[in-house]
């Protein structure tokens, strides 16, 4: 049986490979296809795109956006919408994730501005020089920490400094649902709900998120995930029938970012069957 993986990042993002070198551990890993769906940016997919030319291997173009859903007035989760087959050169969309990214910077500087204000070894231009032109994420934040030796693991950062309810994070503005999902179809692309499980919302919040996200063109939902647990999988897959979605699945490889995730492997016991392409023609 063939395999794939349509979740992936990039040094584009908060992954700590390059497109080239994600297509090439593709490879040696015998995938037949990849989607590079970095945060908020679709700059790797040309280098992505062109290091797989000539290749068994097909890279799809992708993105993950981030959204802020509205449970009720005192509660908001961020949530991921990834877009496959998108264009990914389109001016619309070029332009609102170029938005995107000057509104992350300007959160990114005033989490800096807290963190260094309570003594750990860190400033915004630092932060910048280390990672160079890239879309700076708190995964950046906390491997910046990591090799300063001012935290223990990037999962202890996560944790509790970086932690949404944490004393030094930062809110920034977020797209709506509608607008990321819109967003991607009129960017011809395919709207997909990515890990619905890692919102960790009750079953009536999840169906309530599902039934909104359906209303405006969501077309498939992530079943297939590296950090799914028992029957996580199998409740996902009945969500998926409930409300009439097609399933995908991805490992979520961020390189060494998340050192226990292999690309198209997860764990090790993630396979995604390359049948499940055929959901985004």
């Amino acid at each position: 049986m063939q395999y794939i993986d349509l979740h992936v990042h990039s040094t584009f993002s908060d992954g700590t490979c390059s497109p080239e070198e994600l297509v090439d551990i593709a490879l040696h890993t015998n995938l037949v296809a990849i989607a590079l769906t970095d945060h908020d940016t679709v700059d790797g997919v040309d280098r992505a795109i062109e290091a797989s030319s000539g290749t068994p291997l097909e890279v799809l173009s992708g993105v993950e956006l981030s959204c802020e859903y509205v449970i009720s007035p005192e509660r908001k989760k961020e949530i991921h919408i990834l877009g496959y087959r998108l264009d990914h050169k389109q001016p619309k969309l070029l332009e609102t994730l170029q938005t995107v990214a000057r509104e992350r910077d300007e959160r990114n500087q005033k989490m800096c501005e807290n963190l260094h204000a309570d003594g750990f070894p860190i400033t915004y231009e630092e932060l910048s020089a280390r990672f160079g032109e890239t879309i700076l994420t708190r995964a950046h934040f906390a491997r910046f920490l990591l090799e300063k030796g001012a935290i223990p693991s990037i999962d202890s950062a996560f944790k509790k400094i970086l932690a949404q309810d944490g004393p030094y994070f930062v809110s920034r503005n977020y797209l709506t649902p509608k607008t990321g999902i819109e967003l991607i179809l009129e960017a011809g692309g395919i709207p997909v709900l990515a890990h619905p499980l890692l919102y960790k919302m009750s079953v009536s919040e999840l169906r309530n998120l599902l039934t909104e996200l359906k209303s405006y063109g969501l077309r498939g939902i992530e079943a297939m995930y590296s950090r799914n647990r028992g029957t996580d999988e199998a409740f996902v897959r009945k969500l998926a029938n409930e409300f009439d979605l097609f399933i995908t699945g991805g490992s979520d490889f961020h390189g060494a970012n998340k050192p226990d995730l292999r690309l198209g492997r997860g764990e090790g016991n993630l396979f995604i069957p390359a049948m499940l392409l055929a959901n985004l023609k």
